[in-house]
């Protein structure tokens, strides 16, 4: 059986502003692209957007560092005033270790910088955004606008950004909020196509959408916020929750937790290939 899913980039969304309705136009330009929203449809939308119609906009010309990000940006190499902005949006800062500054979020994911990023977000290093209060709440709130407006039932909405991960070169986009669908399918106690009975398998969907919607999203200035993945079959989950990913949301602690992550092969650890890691 022939599987086809699609990944369609909605290329017409206008710059965001403060106070703007995502969900409408998103809806307007599924329209003016003539591929419309459609049941089944999972909509995949850069937290980006969602900040800038949230007002999370930082200038931070208007920043005043504390004596901590101070000493933290002299650590880490980092604009204090930007070092500040991610004290004042971590739940916690769990690791400084130059360049990095890892953190919890409000949210309970750990990211880099609390995820406050300078990114396709102005014309300025001077601007930046920060990640949604509560990217479950809206997701949900895109997602009931579209049901509204395009009259289906069966959609979902993604809120994904751009994580590193542990032992993993690069970064991918991950879901940091979902409304409408399970992030996890589990398959344990299923059989596979050789009669195994699965332990252990779970499947992170919801990274999975996001991750690859970002193969249209891009990341430099294809200016395509929001992509629609279409042909996957998946069924309704209204309690669904992207902290439903969140080792530490759900009481676990990290099985990577005190394991080297120094690379052995030369190239990979150059220290200017590390630095780049840690800039946003």
């Amino acid at each position: 059986m022939t599987v086809k899913i699609e990944l369609i980039g909605l290329s017409s969304i206008p710059e965001v502003r403060a106070g703007d309705d995502v969900g409408r136009l998103i809806y307007e330009a599924a329209r003016r692209e003539d591929v419309g929203i459609r049941d089944g449809d999972i909509i995949v939308v850069t937290h980006k957007i969602v900040s800038k119609a949230n007002g999370l906009i930082v200038d931070l010309s208007l920043v005043t560092p504390s004596e901590r990000a101070r000493e933290i940006g002299e650590i880490t190499g980092k604009d204090p005033r930007f070092v500040e902005v991610i004290l004042s949006e971590a739940k916690r800062i769990l690791c400084v270790r130059p360049p990095f500054i890892i953190t919890e979020t409000h949210f309970g994911h750990v990211c880099l910088n609390a995820g406050v990023d300078r990114s396709n977000v102005a014309g300025s290093e001077e601007i930046c955004a920060l990640l949604p209060k509560d990217p479950d709440e809206e997701a949900k709130k895109i997602r009931e606008r579209l049901i509204e407006l395009c009259g289906v039932e069966k959609i979902a909405v993604v809120i994904s950004d751009t994580y590193s991960r542990p032992h993993r070169y690069a970064q991918i986009d991950m879901a940091i909020g979902i409304s409408g669908l399970n992030p996890v399918v589990n398959y344990r106690g299923m059989t596979d196509s050789y009669g195994y009975r699965l332990k252990f398998k779970m499947q992170a969907v919801g990274d999975e959408f996001a991750s690859a919607a970002e193969l249209a999203i891009g990341q430099t200035n294809e200016r395509i916020p929001v992509v629609i993945i279409r042909g996957y079959s998946w069924e309704i989950d209204e309690e669904a929750s992207a902290k439903q990913m969140s080792l530490i949301k759900l009481g676990y602690k990290c099985i990577f937790e005190g394991v080297s992550i120094i690379p052995e092969k030369p190239g990979i650890s150059k220290r200017s290939d590390l630095d780049d890691w840690g800039k946003t």
